[in-house]
């Protein structure tokens, strides 16, 4: 069971994903979170240093940088805030690098907000618990792929190269509707 937020409820999230940062924002506001919701490492620095956060939620790869940035000013002007991490570009490396900089955890995109909270409120020894309902390795692959179609900006050649797939499977896996 995770802890209490405890009495500084602010909350920094750092996602340059619209629609991803506003639907984080209102999950963690209804989970008792005061949010501040930013999309650029600039905008990320300048709230922080107007108020520090007690609790910081930040994407790895943005436009105007890398959220491990932040993660890095966040510990030097508060050492006891809690950092989650999110990449949709997991990778062992990159989290090695995010927690010895100071984050508390690190998760994979996509994550929930149940994922983020349980991240956020864990303690040090405390490991969060599975997910009761997680996307399976279909669904994990298919949100994959239209990500990368979308940072593509909806290019099928491009992203069928980078996928390192025929362009032809990537335009089948794109029409289906995506598995549950």
């Amino acid at each position: 069971m995770p802890h209490e937020i405890g009495p500084d409820r602010s909350l920094l999230i750092l996602d340059d994903d619209e629609s991803f940062r506003r639907s984080l924002s209102r999950a963690m506001e209804k989970r008792g979170f005061e949010v501040r919701a930013v999309e650029s490492v600039a905008a990320g620095r300048e709230a922080a240093r107007a108020q520090p956060p007690a609790y910081a939620v930040i994407d790895l790869r943005l436009r105007d940088g890398n959220g491990l940035e932040l993660v890095e000013m966040l510990r030097e002007i508060r050492p006891d805030s809690r950092i989650v991490v999110l990449t949709g570009y997991g990778a062992i490396a990159t989290a090695v690098a995010a927690v010895k900089i100071g984050a508390t955890d690190y998760l994979s995109k996509p994550a929930d907000a149940n994922d983020v909270t349980a991240a956020l409120l864990a303690r040090q020894r405390d490991k969060p618990p599975p997910p009761e309902n997680p996307m399976s390795a279909d669904r994990v692959r298919w949100e994959h792929i239209h990500r990368i179609f979308e940072l593509c900006d909806r290019n099928v050649s491009e992203t069928a190269r980078r996928l390192s797939m025929h362009r032809r499977t990537l335009q089948r896996i794109l029409s289906k509707r995506g598995p549950k």
